[in-house]
């Protein structure tokens, strides 16, 4: 007789593997988004996010949901990922203001929204490399306070700090553009 759990699979396997198939699906584009605001280079941000789930699938098991939520999680292991390539190409990050729009401003949006999003767009390329990360984490990955704490290595209100004069450096910068 056939063991039907060994034809199957557990049913522990299979919970692991949908929850870790609905994170893939539901972060994948924001960590491609976030790799790519790193590495300025679409085929290396495909393959950093390959990785990075990878490594995440591998590592399923080790998660602790006691601190924090999968999403950022899987952020850290792209992040550690990306600066690892860095770190092989032996270069310093060139982040880019932001992924390209690759839905083009509609006529909806009209003019003044078009100029907001060139001044803001050039506000951030002023910023240094590290605003930008925090900004990208914060907007394109959602991450919370505590979750970006956690990429970054830093306490949550440390994060929040961060993330509060990243903004004000981005709105006077924004500011000086108008």
């Amino acid at each position: 007789m056939i063991d039907s759990q060994a034809l199957h699979g557990s049913a522990e396997a299979q919970t692991s593997w949908g929850r870790f198939e609905a994170l893939y699906r539901s972060s994948r584009d924001d960590v491609y988004a976030y790799v790519l605001t790193l590495l300025g280079d679409r085929a290396a941000a495909e393959d950093i996010t390959a990785l990075a789930f990878e490594r995440a699938y591998r590592r399923r098991r080790t998660f602790d949901r006691r601190r924090g939520e999968e999403r950022a999680w899987v952020f850290g292991i792209a992040r550690n990922a990306a600066l690892d390539e860095l770190r092989r190409r032996k270069r310093v990050a060139r982040l880019l203001t932001e992924p390209e729009d690759v839905s083009e401003a509609s006529v909806e949006d009209g003019a003044e929204v078009a100029l907001r999003r060139t001044v803001v767009k050039q506000a951030l390329a002023k910023l240094p490399a590290r605003d930008r990360e925090i900004i990208a984490l914060k907007f394109h990955a959602g991450l919370h306070n505590a979750e970006l704490g956690r990429v970054l290595g830093v306490s949550e209100s440390a994060a929040g700090t961060l993330l509060y004069r990243t903004m004000e450096k981005l709105r006077k910068a924004c500011d000086a553009s108008v």
